[in-house]
């Protein structure tokens, strides 16, 4: 199968380790494409919720397949968010062609884009962790419970809904508490004269122009792979939403289990780590970047 070539992929709230992520779809998806740079922009692992007893092997084979893409010296750039915030301490840490940095700050093809993932603006996260982290929790038990009445949904013939979404946008807090967030992160955006500006965090995709006091800005979200499966792409200079549930290429990508590998999770581990070792130093850049600067 062709892949479809893409400039700049960008992927954020991910969740591995939890039973709400759809690990086989996105594996699906990063199979049908050939990506020249991707931004991982945070809680791709979740560490809050991680447990051992629930770590299926599409998890391992979407983190391998990261690992390839480090292996073949395409750009890697992991942003942590909040459930992966113990990577924050490993800032600067760069292998190969991976590198773990909080925020990033690019010019491409000539625009100043900034990217982050979004909880620094986030009152709950900054002042009561330990509700946010019970909020997740219940979050991830809603996708449990979502999931059955779907499968329920689907043998009487209907489509499926999503108890989260219609949960997010009837409940006024929560469609304010979006707004007053995108409205922030777009003021300071304008204030540092970007053009712009990416974040993850609120499991919501868009791309949409805003106009603040200081000047208009691109705001866009990569949404999630817990609910919507949607990713930002660049591709000859313009950005979009991927959406994979209007992507019929990636959904007839086949992983089944019989042409799975055998290995176990632990078996997984240990390759992942042996081509992590056969990872060179040094790296070639997206020709899309035209200059980098971490910050």
């Amino acid at each position: 199968m062709s892949k479809r070539e893409v400039d700049i992929v960008v992927l954020s709230d991910i969740h591995l380790g939890t039973y709400g992520c759809h690990a086989k779809e996105l594996l699906q998806y990063l199979k049908s494409i050939k990506p020249k740079a991707v931004i991982l922009n945070g809680d791709i692992i979740d560490i809050w919720q991680f447990k051992k007893r629930y770590w299926p092997a599409t998890h391992m084979m979407v983190v391998k397949h990261l690992v390839g893409l480090i292996a073949k010296e395409i750009p890697v750039y992991y942003i942590p968010g909040n459930h992966d915030e113990m990577l924050r301490r490993f800032k600067d840490f760069q292998v190969g062609s991976l590198k773990i940095t909080n925020k990033l700050s690019l010019k491409i093809d000539g625009a100043n884009v900034w990217i982050f993932h979004g909880d620094v603006f986030d009152v709950v996260m900054q002042h009561s962790k330990w509700l946010a982290k019970l909020g997740a929790i219940g979050y991830d038990t809603l996708i449990l419970i979502n999931r059955f009445v779907n499968f329920l949904s689907q043998k009487m013939g209907k489509g499926k809904i999503s108890l989260s979404k219609k949960i997010k946008n009837s409940v006024k807090g929560a469609v304010k508490f979006i707004n007053k967030f995108e409205d922030t992160v777009c003021s300071i955006a304008t204030e540092n004269n970007y053009d712009f500006v990416i974040c993850g965090h609120i499991h919501q995709p868009e791309i949409r122009n805003v106009d603040t006091p200081n000047g208009t800005v691109t705001y866009m979200n990569s949404g999630d792979w817990i609910e919507n499966l949607t990713s930002l792409e660049y591709t000859d200079a313009k950005w979009s939403v991927y959406k994979y549930l209007e992507d019929p290429v990636a959904q007839a990508v086949d992983i089944e289990k019989k042409k799975q590998t055998k290995e176990s999770s632990k078996e997984l581990m240990v390759s992942l780590m042996q081509e992590l070792n056969m990872v060179k130093g040094s790296h070639n850049r997206s020709n899309v970047i035209d200059s980098m600067e971490a910050a």
